[in-house]
């Protein structure tokens, strides 16, 4: 896959800068978290660490039993912790990461090593977009992406191609933060947040994405509000690990205002 593809501030922050070893990403993981359960009151790295994993296993047990019959990928799999982690827990018969980023990918591998070695059947990652996924028509029982689509440059191919790599049935789960409809909120989120001023980050409307999702011909689709389990938890941890000055720090600032939301999405190919 030629490197135009990739957006100059993803190519940059999941390339050399390996945002995996950025001091609010403990363990390897690359996500805000759920934090259900864990005690705030004085997070430590672990705590950090089980938000990350806890996030992933929110999103897999949204797929129906039993897991071992079902061929999933995940799109944006960075290190590919997650997958490893789906394959180890869930027992999925295969689970594929995809990245559009070949450096996450070669770190996927190596990371994972031992777990490609014992399952190099069941487990595997490679090249890809979220608009043009490396997979046959109707061959995946289950898509899901955890903390990616927000880098999607647009969500409309990542709704068409999801669409055509899995089989009738097969099951979509999407979990990130989306914004506020309307151009207003896209500039204060420029404003606020460094990851939308450089381009990292995309403001994309929840509703836009669901509207996506129906013309590509997915149904039941539904979504649920998570802001609660993410944002205070990740501020307490941030507390302790950024200063107080930093941009990171309105993360919490932008839900509480309604600008961005942590959602769960869940979608049926028809």
């Amino acid at each position: 896959m030629s490197n135009d593809r990739i957006p100059a501030s993803v190519r940059q922050t999941y390339g050399p800068d390996d945002l995996s070893r950025a001091a609010s990403f403990a363990g390897g993981f690359i996500n805000f978290g759920d934090w259900r359960g864990i005690d705030t009151t004085a997070p430590t790295q672990e705590d950090r660490v089980l938000s990350q994993e806890n996030l992933y296993r929110r999103v897999l047990r949204a797929f129906p039993a039993p897991a071992e019959s079902l061929r999933l990928a995940e799109v944006g799999c960075g290190r590919g912790l997650g997958a490893a982690l789906a394959l180890r827990e869930f027992r999925f018969a295969r689970v594929t990461g995809v990245d559009i980023h070949p450096d996450q990918v070669e770190r996927a591998r190596a990371v994972n090593a031992r777990a490609l070695a014992t399952f190099p059947d069941r487990l595997g990652y490679t090249l890809g977009s979220a608009d043009d996924l490396p997979f046959a028509d109707g061959s995946l029982d289950g898509v899901y992406s955890v903390e990616a689509a927000q880098h999607f440059r647009e969500l409309t191919g990542f709704a068409r191609e999801t669409a055509r790599v899995l089989r009738p049935g097969g099951r979509l789960v999407v979990t990130t933060f989306f914004s506020a409809e309307g151009p207003e909120a896209a500039e204060r989120l420029s404003i606020l947040l460094g990851s939308f001023a450089d381009g990292l980050d995309v403001a994309h409307p929840l509703d836009a994405f669901t509207a996506d999702l129906a013309d590509a011909g997915f149904t039941r689709i539904a979504t649920g509000s998570i802001g609660e389990d993410v944002w205070p938890g990740l501020d307490r941890y941030l507390e302790g690990t950024v200063p107080s000055g930093h941009w990171t720090r309105n993360f919490l600032t932008t839900w509480r205002d309604g600008l961005l939301d942590y959602h769960v999405v869940t979608a049926e190919r028809s």
